[in-house]
């Protein structure tokens, strides 16, 4: 043999070492790659023409939030994926734990030929429970209180655990520590999995949009009385719930207030807290409103982050000295107590005049040594610019209704006469205007009254009446009606 050809031996054999040695590490290159924390898992799998997923990030402001009052939201997220031209296998990770994966919507607006073949929605995420479930029939490694380890096949596991080993079958009752070669294909987080078909390759701008249950939010509203209960302050704040299961950062902010229909609406109460008030300053407005099909939406003019299991508050709206009646009703078919509420009108000229969300309104007012007293609460309907806001604060103290019935009489098979007195006992130290209702029944007649009255819709009617200080004044009516 010549020279030459021992060379060429001898160089093919360190390279055909030199491959083999390197190629268990290339197929496992080739086949699993993992991503950072809000990426994916790219996996081929030659049989079904998949390829590697080099990222799937998202891009900072790039998500958004739309929160409904009925604990919904939309959110809308782009991220840079890389794709092979042909099926990509994509694992695509941090969506709500709440989602619904019905809901999704994928978008490619530069390619219009990339889209989603199949999806699944992985939430079968990494337990013991769920590894030793993935483990049953292949190999572990268990050790025992004691430090003695044993590997084998598992067998059984849940009433203790049952190990096939080379030296025969082994219970064990108790264990102090599982060692398991991988995660057996369980996930971290909740994940779409995704087959993303591509008709090219290289990076490209993906756009997905999905509803999740978990989010929720309402408007709070701070009012403070002057001393004479003639006019108000107001501070309005949006109280957001994120129990959806993941975070939300750099987020663009939009809320509808609004009553939207939907399949299955069991929505959880959520009673909102108290504030510091003493302690706040005056909030700018932050909210951009308009007007959005039957809705009403208000948009945040700055990013904001909305963490997981957190509750936070952005300013809404402020107004101060607006206009306000303290106004007394006795419902003695109802309660038993006089009702005080505060009404103002939602009105430019008050210094309001933009459509109010629906929430809880709490109404504080100082005292002798200017201290804010917190006085009651009341929720707020959504309400129209323009239309009256009523916010029940509690019960009078010194005004005392009473309500009898005076005369029960069957003047025949289907007539019958009634009469009632209602008094009113005001202890105050000035005069007090009470709106009395009365519920009639049937078709009614009123016989006598003492006092007029307005009829507010075919089965009641109000009397209004001003009861000086440290006084008393009865109302009296008879009324015939008939079924």
């Amino acid at each position: 043999m010549n020279r030459n050809k021992l060379l060429i031996i001898i160089f093919a054999t360190i390279f055909i070492a030199g491959m083999i040695a390197l190629a268990p590490n290339a197929i496992k290159n080739e086949d699993t790659q993992t991503i950072s924390h809000t990426s994916v898992v790219a996996k081929t799998h030659p049989s079904e023409l998949l390829f590697e997923l080099a990222s799937a990030n998202p891009m900072t402001g790039s998500t958004e939030v739309t929160v409904y009052n009925q604990d919904l939201a939309l959110v809308k997220e782009k991220r840079d994926i890389s794709l092979k031209n042909g099926y990509n296998h994509v694992q695509y990770s941090d969506v709500a734990s709440r989602i619904d994966p019905t809901s999704v919507i994928f978008e490619a607006p530069d390619e219009p030929g990339i889209f989603v073949v199949e999806q699944n929605y992985e939430y079968d995420l990494v337990s013991n429970s769920k590894l030793l479930d993935k483990y049953i029939d292949r190999e572990i490694s268990v050790t025992d209180p004691e430090g003695n380890e044993y590997q084998g096949t598992l067998l059984s596991h849940g009433d203790g655990m049952i190990l096939k080993t080379r030296n025969g079958v082994v219970t064990l009752s108790e264990v102090a520590k599982i060692e398991y070669p991988d995660i057996a294909g369980l996930l971290t987080k909740p994940t779409l999995v995704w087959q993303v078909y591509s008709p090219v390759s290289g990076n490209r701008d993906i756009l997905t949009s999905y509803l999740t249950d978990g989010i929720s939010w309402k408007a709070n509203y701070i009012i403070k009385s002057n001393p004479d209960d003639s006019m108000v302050d107001i501070d309005g704040w949006v109280t957001i719930d994120n129990q959806a299961g993941t975070n939300f950062n750099d987020a663009k902010l939009k809320l509808i207030a609004g009553d939207i229909n939907r399949e299955s609406n069991d929505v959880p109460a959520f009673s909102g807290f108290y504030y510091d008030v003493a302690a706040m300053e005056v909030p700018i407005d932050q909210f951009e409103e308009e007007s959005f099909f039957e809705y009403h939406m208000y948009t945040l003019d700055r990013p904001t982050n909305l963490n997981d299991n957190e509750i936070k508050q952005i300013s809404l709206l402020s107004a101060n000295n607006v206009p306000v009646t303290k106004e007394y009703l006795y419902d003695g078919l109802q309660e038993d107590k006089v009702k005080v509420t505060l009404v103002m009108n939602n009105s430019e000229a008050s210094g309001l005049g933009i459509p109010l969300p629906k929430g809880v309104a709490r109404v504080y007012k100082a005292d002798s040594e200017n201290q804010l007293q917190f006085l009651g609460e009341d929720s707020i309907d959504h309400t129209p610019a323009d239309e009256k806001v009523s916010v029940s604060v509690g019960y009078a103290f010194d005004i005392i209704g009473e309500r009898k019935r005076s005369e029960y009489k069957k003047i025949s098979d289907r007539m019958y006469r009634v009469s009632n007195i209602i008094e009113l006992r005001n202890h105050k130290a000035e005069s007090a205007t009470i709106t009395v209702v009365e519920h009639l029944s049937g078709d009614w007649e009123m016989i006598s009254n003492s006092h007029p009255y307005t009829k507010i819709d075919s089965n009641t009617i109000e009397f209004q009446l001003t009861v000086p200080a440290d006084s008393s004044a009865t109302i009296t009516y008879t009324e015939e009606y008939s079924y």
